[in-house]
């Protein structure tokens, strides 16, 4: 196939392959959370992070993991223990972090505004060998955050009352969970872009809770069409010439239209086939009352 003949379309299929998987795997805490747009915020303070690379010479994806992981951690405990001014101070953290990045670049002797837009919207050329190894290895850890601590991150996802009584470290787990989302910002920010990173890790979810009954369906499910999407956005990109995040959150979108429109037949059948079972099962009981017993003649 031509489009594997190339070395940088190598790079960003593996790259895209690795955002899928990871997005959705972080996302569906997110969105247990209710918290689906703290990928978003993440993203806004990982430019300092990006400005910070330029402008020191280094890797501006690791650059971007180390700034991130900090904002996340404050993000955590400003959620945690902020009061009626904890949303001003995540406002401030949150257009602090894009106006930082955007002033170290341009001041930077390296940055650009081209090197702004790849990474606020995904570019296939710019995912580098280096950023490569990089994006392999922060993905390594949130698969293994993801699956391994899933039955504990899920208890704190659904009820972190229950899940103190329990005995697990909530605060922990929080900002781990915090941590596991700025690291696949990181992940994500060459093939997706910053600023819609946020949306890669919520769509497939909130599609795959369309048809899907259990958590473990809707976490394979929703990585199923990350990896799905971020595939075929990928391969759009490179045969259309089309940006590569814009294209993938759309046929996120439209997958998530799609099962929307097969979920609504599926429910009624659903409730159908439960009714049903419901009334054999009364009818079937001895001494159950049927609506012609009460008739007289």
């Amino acid at each position: 196939m031509e489009i594997l003949e190339t070395a940088f379309m190598q790079r960003a299929l593996i790259a895209a392959v690795l955002v899928g998987i990871t997005a959705p795997a972080v996302g569906i805490y997110l969105v247990q959370r209710r918290q689906a747009l703290l990928g978003d915020g993440v993203g806004h303070v990982a430019m300092t992070g990006v400005g910070l690379g330029f402008l020191l010479s280094t890797n501006p994806v690791w650059m971007a993991t180390a700034v991130s992981v900090v904002g996340a951690i404050a993000m955590e405990l400003i959620r945690a223990y902020g009061r009626t001014r904890g949303d001003i101070a995540l406002a401030m953290l949150f257009y602090g972090g894009m106006a930082g990045g955007v002033l170290l670049i341009n001041i930077s002797d390296t940055g650009s505004t081209a090197n702004l837009s790849s990474f606020l919207f995904g570019s296939l050329s710019t995912v580098s060998d280096e950023d490569l190894t990089a994006i392999c290895v922060l993905a390594a850890f949130v698969v293994l955050v993801s699956l391994g601590l899933r039955r504990q991150l899920f208890a704190v996802s659904q009820d972190e009352e229950f899940a103190r009584v329990t005995g697990l470290p909530v605060r922990a787990l929080n900002l781990l969970i915090a941590v596991t989302a700025a690291v696949t910002v990181s992940v994500a920010m060459r093939v997706v872009g910053l600023l819609l990173v946020s949306a890669l890790m919520v769509v497939p979810v909130a599609a795959a809770q369309q048809i899907s009954r259990s958590f473990r369906a809707t976490f394979a499910l929703a990585v199923g069409i990350g990896v799905a999407v971020a595939l075929a956005g990928t391969t759009t990109s490179y045969y259309q010439d089309v940006p590569p995040g814009a294209t993938i959150v759309l046929l996120a979108i439209a997958v998530f239209i799609t099962l929307t429109v097969l979920a609504t037949p599926l429910a009624r059948r659903r409730a159908r086939t439960v009714e049903a079972a419901s009334a054999e099962c009364t009818a079937d009981m001895p001494g159950s009352r049927r609506p012609g017993d009460d008739v007289k003649v």
